[in-house]
């Protein structure tokens, strides 16, 4: 009887916490949804005063804020904005002499009535003369007074059981942050190429950084036929260089064409004795090429979408240059 009440209640535990982790969901959805109709002119406010800073971007906040503002300074230095995590209490006991003049300073404080953040108000104020973004959950607290531009993040409750654990509030806050920074990147015209310069390991870098030239087969490992050549010339050639294909070029070596095993199965299907036909008769027309400056995550989206294993790279006089496998991008880690 004793095993039958055990696996009741293990069973109405599981809904309950199943149920309550989707009511949180919920409720950090529902205020991050809120944020939409608040962003305003104040916001582009913040945009403009973080783009055109002259500085660093000084993030402060204390408590689960400071965890947002660790991440949000972190972000800013990701998109090529020069940003830092300043603890609002070591800042009050010597650490503000990391703040210079130029600087704008981001608190986060969701009851703007943080004390150390407030202390170090004055000495940044009366001594740097900094500009201050508030983003807060308290558009009448003390810090949203003082502050230049206010950023409002007030929910209406919080996900938690009692509404005393900060959940909703500081989705809505984290939320915020990144709007703002992802704002300020599209402000100052940031690129996917600004973005691999300030992330040259892991595979976020590598997604980035590649081109199709760092990956390629090129010179003596790429195939080529004249348009004239015979079946066993092609096959010949496509099993030499080990790449299931062979591009197919003109006396002056412009690509006319590409010839895959895939081709040359279906022409099988299609025709009783291939023997007499050239390559010309063989190739496909067109294939697709890309310029060396590619980067591989845009030649792994083509291949993807035309559903082929290899990619042409030409240069400006469509002469082939490289060959570009599905297997090289799998070797990178793209894949």
């Amino acid at each position: 009887m004793r095993g039958v009440t055990n696996a009741v209640w293990q069973t109405t535990m599981t809904a309950e916490a199943l149920e309550q982790a989707r009511r949180v969901l919920d409720l950090e959805s529902e205020a991050i949804a809120q944020l939409h109709e608040r962003l305003g002119a104040e916001f582009l406010k913040g945009v403009e005063m973080i783009g055109q800073c002259q500085g660093r971007v000084v993030v402060t906040g204390m408590g689960k804020s400071g965890l947002i503002g660790r991440k949000l300074a972190a972000t800013f230095a990701s998109l090529g904005i020069p940003a830092f995590f300043l603890h609002p209490a070591d800042g009050a006991h010597g650490d503000v002499g990391m703040v210079a003049r130029g600087d704008v300073l981001l608190a986060v404080s969701n009851s703007g009535e943080t004390e150390e953040i407030l202390r170090l108000l004055p000495i940044i104020n009366n001594r740097f003369g900094l500009k201050l973004i508030a983003i807060t959950g308290n558009p009448h607290s003390t810090l949203a007074k003082r502050s230049d531009v206010v950023l409002n993040v007030q929910v209406s409750r919080e996900a938690g059981p009692f509404g005393l654990i900060p959940t909703a509030s500081i989705a809505a806050t984290l939320a915020m942050g990144d709007a703002l920074a992802i704002a300020v990147m599209t402000h100052c015209g940031f690129e996917q190429g600004d973005f691999a310069l300030f992330h040259p390991g892991g595979h976020l870098g590598r997604c980035i950084a590649l081109m199709v030239r760092d990956l390629m087969h090129r010179d003596d490992e790429i195939p080529r036929v004249a348009e004239d050549a015979s079946l066993k010339e092609v096959i010949l050639e496509m099993s030499g260089k080990r790449l299931g294909l062979t591009c197919v070029v003109d006396g002056a070596g412009r690509l006319q064409g590409l010839i895959t095993d895939g081709d040359l199965r279906r022409s099988m299907e299609r025709i009783a004795d291939l023997g007499p036909l050239n390559a010309r008769e063989l190739m496909t027309k067109h294939p697709k090429t890309v310029e060396l400056a590619t980067p591989a995550v845009e030649a792994l989206a083509l291949m993807e979408k035309y559903s082929i294993t290899s990619l042409l790279i030409i240069d400006a006089d469509a002469r082939p240059i490289g060959v570009l496998h599905v297997h090289d991008l799998l070797k990178a880690g793209l894949m």
